[in-house]
């Protein structure tokens, strides 16, 4: 349970990859409500 551990989240960040211990990080996106109000603002 290691930086040799591929399954641990460790070895994840060792083997720079992602997987279901080490999900990436989910970008929010902005509704359209949102963008109708910054539009009207301008």
């Amino acid at each position: 349970m290691g930086k040799g551990d591929i399954k641990s989240r460790r070895g994840k960040i060792a083997n720079k990859s992602y997987g279901a211990r080490r999900p990436r990080k989910i970008k929010k996106r902005t509704s359209i409500e949102e963008k109708i109000r910054t539009e009207k603002a301008k």
